[in-house]
């Protein structure tokens, strides 16, 4: 059995998956929209900022959008994950095998390395896009985020389906 298989047979029988099998009809409900509202928030604060890095509204600083929007998603991305978490809780075995779930997982963390890897650029660094280079590698950065979470949402959703 595979170190994936493994986790979500314990991740369905721990603790958190059987008090949440215990905790009535409307807990997991409540999870799951718990979770879509943190996915609308990532999604809707990375989409703001990416559209930016691609070249969109740039009379506004990145500074100013990236101030109000990179806090927003990460409280999304905590929100959702610890969410997600919960909702494997509940029926984790029934995953294995799934291969939309392996395909979410990666597409979130190419996401995520892709945030980091941008994090250290000189114009991130700066919250300028002044010349033309700086501008090209932004906008890699941006439309390989935009692409990562739009992979992430689609095979999340797809997961359901399986």
């Amino acid at each position: 059995m595979s170190a994936w298989a493994t986790w979500l047979i314990w991740i369905e029988g721990s603790a958190l998956g059987n008090a949440i099998r215990h905790a009535g009809v409307w807990a997991y409900g409540v999870i799951n929209l718990v979770h879509i509202v943190g996915i609308a928030t990532v999604f809707g604060s990375v989409l703001i900022l990416d559209l930016r890095l691609l070249g969109w509204r740039r009379e506004v600083t990145l500074e100013t959008i990236a101030s109000i929007v990179a806090p927003l998603a990460a409280t999304g991305f905590v929100v959702a994950a610890l969410s997600g978490v919960c909702l494997l809780s509940v029926n984790g075995g029934e995953y294995i095998g799934n291969p939309f779930l392996p395909i979410k997982f990666a597409a979130i963390a190419l996401a995520l390395l892709n945030a980091l890897l941008l994090s250290r650029l000189s114009a991130w660094r700066a919250k300028h896009d002044g010349d033309a280079a700086a501008r090209l590698q932004l906008a890699i950065g941006g439309g390989m985020s935009l692409l990562c979470w739009f992979i992430a949402i689609c095979a999340g959703r797809m997961i359901g389906y399986w």
